[in-house]
């Protein structure tokens, strides 16, 4: 094809590696017009030439003879020496940087650490090191060529001559990635252990940007860590994707990395039943999609691998495959923590994204709180989050709902419990427009379950509170040890009083302006409120009639402070809710 366009590179490059498929990673290394055929014997790379030599013949392909170099130990591939000791620089190249004068102008610094930066892998701390110099090179600065550039224009020159040897990765051992941070950069280096000896593979290291370098020391760490898996993940993901081991580990023990930092598949068809011949009327011109998990359900249906996977895309295919579990006929996923969830397709994927957000136990929640709704249910495909995401951004009622920000909020105080239901708050809601003669809510949560129980109410009067503490908390929690509510003549009365003392419970009241100490009552007042607010009719008047789902969304919702829901630690089982019979949960089909 025409050189000059701009995807010329990439559709030779694809040429090329068609021709030699089943040699690549075998035999030899393409990468466009380069190609290295290697073995491990003289024998076996003379077998390897003829091999390739031929296919060169068979499909039109000619050398330049001046170009080939054959039967050596070492060679100079893509810029970098190889040979049996692993990857050096070239020496050629490093000796011309090495004789460079001083740069007297920008471009002359931007020159330099384009050729230093080539073999920036082969380097500890380059960017720490080369920081003065990078500096020179933002726009509106002044070229001052000072000392420290100079120091640090030296110290590269250096570090390119002494530059160590870099070996290549051994697929069958595991891989030790070290990661550090300090104050304004980040590094990290890819090894592997041979002999008890560590051998580098690649170094790599990163200068923090002006909204990185306010991070606190943790998140820097994390960040370091980020950068690494992105930098290695084609190391990483070709070996073992999921089969981690992290070690932390102190500077002075982290001794390099810390440096750098301060530096469809038709044999499956064949085995399955045969086709319908029936089909209702409405399906006859519909245009099915295949699922994401087909290949899977192959494999583990009559265990069939893809033809087109090559091995390293073979070995992570079996490797997931140990997760999965097929009943007859649905696919199953085991999470990490132990529970097995179906697969479902995008299209079943939408409607459960709907029961679980929209519906009357849905609560229209955030992301989070829903897609582990989502989870609890038993149902699993790998863009939950980001579809969550999107249907949220398209939920009419929750985008009409805002949230009051952190910043409005009155910081609220934890009380520490430790024993269910010894502790309930108390208070009402209200008055809201009269909904079955109904204007109150009476709220009522145990601080630490997080479990709420709601009545709506006629008025809030003493009666009213009495009548409910014994139907409602009394009778099926057992009485309490406190109870919990503000100044108000509903609860500071001799009818409420004398009933607290009979059942041996002591009454704390909150002072005026200080609503921390009815703290958890006032986070789930807001919670239900938001929950009807997005859940009742433009008119306002049918909340006493949602106001039992709303309970129910709560009760099903994900809480960050107890780390489930107040179903599952009141009751010690996830809530089966209505979208698990629709579709065949786990446990729904062996009922």
């Amino acid at each position: 094809m025409s050189f000059g366009l701009c995807n010329a590179p990439a559709t030779f490059q694809r040429c090329m590696l068609s021709i030699f498929s089943d040699m690549i990673e075998k035999s030899m290394e393409v990468f466009m017009d380069d190609f290295s055929v290697f073995g491990k014997t003289f024998d076996d790379c003379l077998d390897h030439l003829d091999a390739a030599l031929q296919r060169c013949v068979d499909t039109n392909l000619v050398l330049n003879w001046e170009k080939c170099h054959f039967m050596v130990t070492e060679g100079i591939v893509l810029g970098h020496k190889i040979s049996k000791k692993g990857i050096e620089v070239d020496r050629a190249k490093v000796e011309v940087i090495s004789k460079l004068p001083p740069p007297v102008n920008v471009k002359g610094v931007r020159s330099f650490l384009g050729h230093a930066g080539f073999y920036r892998r082969f380097m500890k701390d380059f960017s720490k090191t080369s920081k003065p110099l990078c500096n020179l090179l933002i726009k509106d600065v002044a070229f001052k060529f000072n000392d420290e550039c100079l120091e640090a224009f030296n110290t590269l020159k250096k570090g390119l001559v002494t530059a160590p040897v870099i070996v290549a990765p051994d697929w069958n051992l595991p891989f030790e990635l070290m990661c550090d941070a300090s104050d304004y950069a980040v590094g990290a280096v890819l090894g592997q252990h041979h002999d008890k000896f560590f051998h580098a593979i690649y170094y790599a290291s990163k200068v923090m940007n002006e909204h990185q370098v306010n991070y606190a020391t943790t998140e820097k760490e994390l960040l370091a860590v980020v950068f690494a898996l992105n930098k290695f993940r084609s190391y990483l993901v070709g070996s073992k994707e999921f089969d981690l081991e992290i070690k932390d580990k102190k500077g002075v023990e982290n001794v390099v990395a810390d440096h750098l930092s301060r530096l469809k598949n038709p044999e499956a068809t064949k085995k399955e039943r045969s086709i319908a011949e029936e089909f209702p009327d409405e399906q006859l011109l519909r245009v099915s999609q295949r699922p994401w998990f087909a290949d899977m359900a192959n494999f583990k249906a009559v265990r069939v691998v893809p033809k087109e996977y090559k091995w390293h895309q073979r070995k992570i295919f079996l490797q997931e495959a140990k997760s999965y579990w097929w009943d007859d006929p649905f696919l199953y996923k085991e999470g990490s923590d132990g529970i097995m969830r179906r697969c479902v397709d995008e299209d079943e994927a939408r409607r459960i994204v709907w029961h679980c957000h929209s519906s009357d136990y849905g609560g229209h929640h955030n992301g989070r709180r829903t897609t582990l709704k989502i989870l609890n249910s038993g149902f699993w495909w790998p863009m939950i989050y980001q579809d969550y995401e999107q249907f949220v951004k398209r939920c009419d009622k929750y985008q009409r709902v805002g949230n009051i920000s952190k910043r409005d909020e009155m910081p609220q105080q934890g009380i520490m419990e430790i024993e269910p239901f010894d502790c309930w708050g108390i208070d009402f809601m209200g008055p809201f427009p009269i909904s079955d003669n109904k204007t109150y809510i009476l709220v009522c949560v145990d601080y630490v379950t997080k479990w709420v129980e709601a009545q709506a109410c006629v008025a809030n009067d003493a009666q009213m509170v009495i009548s409910f503490l014994k139907k409602n908390i009394f009778a099926r929690y057992g009485t309490p040890r406190i109870l919990i509510s503000d100044g108000g003549t509903h609860f500071l009365n001799k009818y409420l009083e004398k009933c607290l003392i009979h059942y041996g419970v002591k009454h704390k009241v909150s002072t005026p302006y200080h609503p921390q100490t009815c703290g958890q009552v006032e986070v789930s007042n807001r919670q239900l409120k938001q929950i009807l607010e997005k859940t009742v009719a433009s008119t306002r008047k049918d909340w006493a009639k949602k106001l039992d789902d709303a309970l129910w969304a709560y009760w099903t919702a994900y809480k960050t402070n107890i780390g489930t829901t107040p179903y599952q630690l009141v009751y010690g089982k996830s809530c089966h809710l209505p979208v698990e019979f629709e579709y065949k949960a786990l446990w729904q089909p062996k009922c």
